[in-house]
């Protein structure tokens, strides 16, 4: 571009005036400013590598060149970070947050402390603030983690519950129970 202007400062700042109306800025230690000719656009390249955009919606885009990570920040609050291995993470303004993995789980950790991961097979799984934890698989059985006992519900009825102590308890749509203690001899057995 045509250079309208060029004003050298005594403290080694050198701006540039573009015909097209952009400045330029060039600071002693390597970092340069761009500010566009519309006056809101501005790009900061330091001397690191380093790279930080400011778009005329306010939108912040920062690239940390070392890490290999871009950081952008929305007018409205929203932050996402995307790293180099492919994890993306996004930061609510209400203080949720989202992490898309690089296998593509995603994570949504909540502002009341509560947990949601989401498998690329499907599988689903809560973990609630108490600790308990629900998982949700895809050919639809389903399991309760608690600090008493581990349960699977199956997609026909039957319900099969671990006990801390070892023991088991499996009741079928039937109605039929079946308890067998820690070392899976049977106590009960309500075959109908």
């Amino acid at each position: 571009e045509e250079i309208q202007r060029e004003t050298a400062y005594p403290d080694g700042k050198v701006e540039k005036v573009l015909k097209n109306g952009c400045h330029l800025v060039f600071f002693p230690n390597g970092t340069w400013k761009k500010v566009g000719s519309d006056g809101k656009t501005v790009t900061i390249t330091f001397f690191n590598g380093d790279v930080k955009q400011i778009m005329p919606d306010q939108t912040v885009i920062y690239y940390y060149a070392d890490a290999k990570t871009t950081h952008t920040t929305y007018s409205d609050g929203l932050e996402v970070l995307q790293f180099s291995n492919g994890q993306i993470e996004k930061h609510y303004p209400d203080g949720k947050k989202e992490i898309t993995f690089p296998d593509q789980t995603i994570k949504n950790l909540f502002t009341d402390g509560q947990e949601e991961s989401i498998f690329p097979d499907g599988t689903i799984v809560r973990v609630q603030r108490d600790g308990s934890k629900t998982i949700e698989f895809n050919n639809g059985q389903r399991e309760l983690h608690t600090s008493q006992f581990k349960r699977r519900e199956y997609p026909d009825g039957t319900v099969k519950t671990v006990y801390m102590n070892g023991q088991q308890e499996t009741k079928y749509v039937s109605g039929r129970v079946r308890i067998k203690d820690k070392d899976g001899n049977i106590i009960m057995d309500t075959k109908l």
